[in-house]
């Protein structure tokens, strides 16, 4: 598995295989063919079907600057690799390609090409939980612990600027008001919601202090704010409202919360190197399923849960979003995915009393369903993989009007 800096990534949303991994693709092809006429980048698949909604061609716009540029779009063509995928060509002065390379953005702002190639070398030495529990149980030493000693002490750092992150995107997210950009005419709650917990006390009170939390994130995400992935942009608002609400209510320390950050990012490596946190590739299941479940972790490790109570609560965190579609409406991270990141927040805390009851010991492992919800989103239709064709999409397309 590759280091989790390649999970955990900061940028602007809306989506990261839609914005984060094209601009990312531009700029390496920018880089190789800066001396061309003109450019051409051609989009296939998911990529195409809702990259308009997602601000594809905004971002790929932005990164080729005054340099001429042609955007095509074929969501009918799936290239067989991945359904995100795209194609840059430079070309001469007479309209002919000099330079080509075919892309794919497979899902948390990550790329790779037809050679396989990704962006970092792998660095861990186990590639499921089970192999992981394992080891830590002879070393005797802590999920978090296992994190430093692959990836060094500097991941501390890195992380603590993640976790400033996603406090910075929770303040922003509170403070706005307004219609969500888009053409959906979708107000801005966090604010609201917010205010509301307030008035309340008890638990009503920090359960809806925790839907503002995500509420926030998720709005700043959907507005092109910055965020941080975790794993992806259309899932970034769970790992946050989780993080902030046990700080505020239960009194974490930063210093702890940023543990909580390195073992949920084991968890979020693990998905995506056995599966896939690509809605385009296996569905909503992929993204909210896994930012759940790297919550679930979390949350379980912060009240002291051992290993196995904390590979429990991330199993939960993902088997229960087995088989969620990725149907946004109009291709705009709003409706449902908004929602869904405050759903899974809340989730997540009760995966985590779950597992803290438990010993820890249960049926299904962590690694089954991450395999499980793999062939899940293989036989999933192409419809229900943010093709925007099927599912909420096909029966709220009325919704949307032009802006």
């Amino acid at each position: 598995m590759e280091t989790i800096r390649n999970l955990y990534r900061i940028g602007r949303g809306p989506s990261s295989s839609h914005t984060l991994g094209p601009a990312s693709a531009a700029q390496r092809f920018i880089d190789e063919n800066g001396n061309a006429a003109s450019y051409k980048v051609i989009l296939y698949g998911s990529l195409a079907a809702t990259g308009k909604g997602h601000g594809t061609d905004t971002v790929l716009m932005k990164a080729f600057g005054e340099r001429k540029l042609a955007i095509e779009w074929y969501p009918e063509i799936f290239q067989e690799r991945h359904s995100n995928a795209m194609k840059f060509e430079a070309l001469d002065i007479n309209g002919t390609v000099i330079s080509e390379w075919r892309a794919y953005s497979i899902g948390g702002g990550a790329i790779t090409d037809d050679s396989g190639a990704t962006e970092t070398r792998s660095i861990y030495p186990h590639d499921n939980l089970d192999k992981i529990l394992d080891y830590c149980r002879h070393k005797g030493i802590t999920l978090w612990q296992y994190v430093e000693e692959t990836e060094g002490k500097d991941i501390w750092p890195f992380l603590e600027k993640i976790w400033n992150t996603m406090e910075a995107s929770i303040k922003n997210g509170l403070t706005v008001e307004g219609v969500l950009p888009g053409g959906l005419n979708l107000q801005r709650k966090a604010n609201s919601y917010m205010r509301k917990a307030q008035q309340y006390r008890d638990e009503f009170r920090r359960r809806a202090t925790l839907y503002a939390f995500a509420l926030a994130v998720s709005e700043e995400n959907a507005s092109g704010g910055v965020i941080a992935t975790a794993p992806t942009c259309g899932s970034c608002g769970v790992m946050p409202a989780v993080l902030k609400y046990l700080k505020e209510f239960n009194g974490y320390k930063n210093k702890d919360i940023i543990k909580a950050l390195a073992t949920a990012g084991l968890i979020g490596n693990i998905v995506k190197k056995n599966a896939s946190i690509s809605g385009a590739e296996v569905g909503c299941q992929g993204e909210i399923g896994t930012a759940c479940a790297m919550a679930s972790a979390a949350s379980t490790q912060l009240y002291g849960g051992t290993n196995y109570q904390i590979e429990y609560s991330a199993e939960m965190g993902l088997e229960h979003h087995l088989g969620l579609t990725c149907d946004p409406i109009a291709g705009l991270v709003q409706i449902p995915c908004i929602e869904r990141n405050v759903f899974a927040a809340s989730r997540a805390l009760s995966h985590n009393t779950f597992a803290m009851l438990s010993d820890g010991r249960h049926m299904v492992s962590f690694d089954r369903v991450v395999k499980t919800m793999k062939q899940t989103g293989k036989d999933l239709p192409s419809l229900y993989k943010e093709t925007a064709e099927g599912g909420l999409a096909f029966f709220g397309a009325d919704l949307h009007v032009d802006e």
